[in-house]
């Protein structure tokens, strides 16, 4: 899991945290769709709305693919959030879209991947976020079943979980994220967004969060 640019990534965090994509909220947490406690939410698809974030955005994730990866034939977006990012950077890098959707459809061709792919190309995986990981890579399972070879995946925002650095290190799908909480917590320390009581807070959350609150 690495980082593009760690300047830029400062700036994403600001922007995701102008716009209200990503929240924090430290003495009224958030209960996440697992069931856990959180003090941070983050729906980056607001960023599509903001038209000078969302260039931003899909120019930063095109830069780090073409800096960061070799020989690409597709772009992928990992549905739902992922697949309006995945088209707007491969339109930026002028390549081929598809999307993966997060099960078959139950009708049709019943088809898991969306769009054209062909055994043995090289396809890249474009996220919004990335928690523990496990939709994100069910898509490079995905694309490996059908013969694919997953080159990585890019994604705007991480919460830089230990269990995400594992996942993604066993299933060997090299990550670049835009941003994460580390730079979203210094950007709040810096602005002076919380007393110091709620950093604190803040930064407790990301060591433990499955037992926080």
């Amino acid at each position: 899991m690495k980082i593009y640019n760690p300047k830029l990534a400062a700036e994403v965090a600001a922007d995701l945290l102008k716009i209200g994509a990503i929240k924090l909220s430290p003495n009224e947490p958030f209960t996440w769709a697992s069931g856990w406690k959180s003090p941070i939410y983050c729906d980056n698809r607001l960023s599509l709305s903001y038209p000078d974030v969302r260039s931003k955005i899909k120019t930063a994730l095109a830069l780090a693919i073409s800096n960061s990866f070799d020989g690409i034939d597709v772009i992928a977006g990992v549905a739902t959030a992922g697949i309006p990012q995945g088209a707007l950077v491969a339109e930026e890098l002028g390549l081929p879209f598809i999307y993966i959707r997060s099960k078959s459809k139950g009708h049709g061709l019943q088809n898991m991947i969306e769009g054209k792919i062909e055994k043995g190309q090289k396809v890249l995986l474009v996220e919004d976020l990335v928690s523990t990981g496990g939709s994100s890579l069910a898509a490079a399972d995905a694309l490996r079943e059908a013969g694919a070879e997953v080159v990585g995946m890019v994604a705007i925002f991480t919460y830089g979980f230990e269990i995400a650095k594992e996942n993604f290190e066993q299933k060997d799908v090299k990550l670049v994220v835009l941003s994460d909480y580390h730079h979203l917590l210094d950007h709040a320390q810096d602005e002076r967004m919380f007393e110091n009581d709620a950093l604190k807070t803040l930064k407790e959350w990301r060591e433990d969060p499955g037992n926080w609150g």
